[in-house]
């Protein structure tokens, strides 16, 4: 008879669907809290909905999964429902964009954890597994693609005011980086940071896609809010330092995704470990096992751990990420291993 565990119920969970939907209730990031006292087991979930049926049937699934199993005697499921962001206004109503297959967003609770990096890195590796790809930067205070990318080039507008994206490095690029002089901040206020954030949404040419990647600001504020409302997400990764300061943030954006039901595709551990090129001595300079921890917690993949790396940055600088200037060096190989995760897992 095989031993209760957290990861058996979890497990046994993922076999429940969200209903109405292919994924399970796990990726969804439905359950926040697994108990086992002997042979009882307890869930806690927490759902966004305004449909009383939805909770029940999860519920009663949930239950009937967990019985199932040897050994198991009480079985209690809590669904904590929380009502849903209602969007302001029927123009805010979330769907896809045309021509464009899945929508990724790149998130972070805090700045600081390279999620920009990640977001450029993986968008040149999704492209790298034959993929057509686009980059929205919508990070509009402190854009960093054009940077990135080493693009100074203003995009152009047909006649009906459809932006036409930079291409570079193989990619369709979109940022306020474009529109501004180098030393020009974004002084915005509300209602135009959310005009701005639909306009490189939806005003943008961007063709046909099999991912467009929105490397999204820091936090959980007005653009991220504005863009799960405007677009249909295929799903969001999290991107966080092994640190527990990071950490605790990356659980308040995974939170607000899970608010929302957009699902969780993974985590990915940035700036892991440093691999002294001297010696090949590993130093975990923000702790050890932090992301993988949190993946565990969160009930998601932990979908790659990236080493803090001098070539990354001096890349980045000079207007080429990694992935594209060193093909074959252990980072790169370390975001085509995701990217190519993140293809699998969506099916496409």
């Amino acid at each position: 008879m095989p031993e209760l565990t957290e990861d058996l119920i979890r497990s046994t969970l993922a076999k429940v669907r969200y209903p109405g939907f292919s994924r399970d209730i796990v990726s969804f990031g439905l359950v926040k809290e697994i108990r086992i006292a002997g042979s009882d087991v307890t869930v806690q979930m927490t759902l966004s909905t305004a449909d009383t049926n939805v909770p029940r049937t999860i519920k009663e699934e949930s239950e009937a999964a967990i019985r199932a199993l040897p050994g198991v005697g009480g079985v209690q499921v809590k669904i904590d429902v929380q009502a849903p962001v209602q969007p302001a206004s029927a123009a805010h109503v979330a769907t896809g964009i045309p021509g464009v297959k899945h929508i990724l967003a790149v998130a972070s609770g805090k700045g600081g954890v390279g999620k920009s990096t990640v977001a450029a890195n993986l968008a040149v590796a999704l492209h790298a597994t034959g993929a057509s790809v686009g980059l929205c930067d919508c990070d509009l205070y402190g854009p960093s693609v054009a940077l990135m990318f080493g693009s100074r080039e203003r995009p152009m507008a047909t006649e009906d005011n459809v932006i036409i994206p930079i291409e570079t490095a193989g990619l369709r690029l979109m940022s306020m980086g474009f529109l501004l002089e180098d030393t020009s901040p974004a002084v915005l206020r509300g209602p135009m940071v959310t005009r701005y954030t639909q306009q490189f949404l939806r005003q943008v040419e961007w063709g046909e896609l099999d991912y467009l990647i929105l490397d999204l600001p820091p936090g959980t504020g007005d653009i991220q809010l504005t863009i799960v409302q405007t677009v249909a997400l295929s799903g969001a990764v999290i991107v966080t330092t092994p640190q527990e300061v990071a950490l605790i943030d990356a659980r308040k954006a995974s939170s607000m995704f899970g608010k929302v039901n957009v699902p969780i595709l993974g985590l990915i551990e940035n700036m892991s470990y440093f691999l002294c090129p001297s010696d090949g001595q590993r130093y975990d300079i923000f702790g050890a096992g932090g992301g993988e921890r949190e993946a565990r917690r969160l009930g998601v993949p932990l979908l790659g751990e990236i080493p803090i790396d001098i070539p990354t940055r001096e890349a980045g600088d000079r207007g080429l990420p990694i992935t594209a200037a060193q093909p074959e060096g252990a980072v790169a190989q370390a975001f085509l291993a995701i990217a190519r995760r993140l293809r699998e897992h969506l099916g496409a």
